[in-house]
C-alpha cells in the first residue's frame, strides 16, 4: 500500500506563538488562575483617571494616590476601570473607586488628594459694605485653591468695578458671595433683544421691566406690547430663546 505522504506541519515554536495568540485574543492569557492583582498597576490607572479629570483646572495641579494594600486578596483583574462616586470632582481628598469586570467583579476604594496651587485675590486692605472695588483695594496670595472656601476670585476683573455686599477684613480671601454684580439690564431701559430658535434670529428692542445682572432672568416688553422674558448679557442685550 502506498505511503500516504506527510503532511507539513509549523515548526514547534511557531505552533507555540499561533496558540498563545489565540489565548491572548480569547482572554485566556490576561490573568492567570489565582494570581494576587498587582498594587502599582491600580495606582497607575488611577493616577492616570484623576489626570484625566482634573484637565483644564486653573495653577499647577498635584495629585497623589494612595497604594493598594500590597497584601490584598483580590483576583488580578484583566480590565480595571476606576471612577468616582456619584457628586465627586477630582478637588481636594477624596475617595476614587477602582472597578473590575473580568474575570472576577470586584470593586475597590483608594484614597487620593488632587492639589490645585494658583493665585487668588484677597482684600488688600479693610473693605466696607457697598464699596466698589478697585485696583488698591486688591491683592494676590498663592496657595491651595482645594484647601480654601468655594467660589473664590482667581482675576482682578471679576471683582474690579463691583460693589462689596459685606465688610470685609484685610487679607481675607474674596470669594464671588461676598460681591454684588453690577446690573447688566435697569428696569425702564431699552434694550437690544435678539430671539432666537430653529433656523432663525431676530433683532428687536424693547424695554426691561427688572433689573438683571449678567446670566439672570429679565422680562422686557417689546413695542407691539408682547411681553417676553430672556436672559440679561454682560453688554446689556437681552437673549430670548424660543
Amino acid at each position: 500500500m502506498p505511503s500516504r505522504p506527510d503532511r507539513p506541519t509549523a515548526p514547534r515554536p511557531l505552533r507555540l506563538i499561533a496558540r498563545g495568540v489565540l489565548l491572548a485574543a480569547l482572554g485566556l492569557l490576561a490573568v492567570p488562575a489565582g494570581a494576587q492583582q498587582p498594587s502599582g498597576a491600580v495606582e497607575a490607572r488611577v493616577l492616570e483617571f484623576l489626570h484625566r479629570q482634573a484637565a483644564g483646572l486653573p495653577g499647577e495641579v498635584t495629585i497623589q494616590v494612595s497604594p493598594l494594600d500590597p497584601n490584598n486578596q483580590l483576583p488580578a483583574c484583566a480590565a480595571i476601570e476606576p471612577f468616582l462616586p456619584a457628586g465627586t470632582r477630582a478637588w481636594g481628598r477624596i475617595s476614587v473607586g477602582v472597578r473590575c469586570d473580568s474575570p472576577v467583579t470586584w470593586t475597590a476604594y483608594l484614597q487620593a488628594q488632587v492639589a490645585v496651587v494658583a493665585d487668588y485675590l484677597v482684600a488688600a486692605r479693610p473693605l466696607r459694605a457697598g464699596q466698589v472695588l478697585g485696583p488698591a483695594d486688591l491683592g494676590q496670595r498663592r496657595g491651595d485653591l482645594t484647601a480654601l472656601p468655594d467660589n473664590l476670585l482667581t482675576d482682578g476683573t471679576q471683582a474690579m468695578g463691583h460693589h462689596t455686599r459685606i465688610a470685609i477684613a484685610a487679607g481675607s480671601p474674596l470669594r464671588g458671595d461676598m460681591l454684588r454684580v453690577p446690573h447688566a439690564v435697569r428696569q425702564g431701559q431699552t434694550v437690544p433683544v435678539v430671539s432666537s430658535g430653529p433656523g432663525f434670529r431676530v433683532a428687536s428692542e424693547g424695554r426691561a421691566m427688572n433689573n438683571a445682572a449678567p446670566g439672570e432672568s429679565v422680562r422686557v416688553r417689546l413695542a407691539n406690547g408682547q411681553v417676553v422674558t430672556g436672559i440679561a448679557q454682560a453688554g446689556g442685550s437681552v437673549e430670548v430663546a424660543f
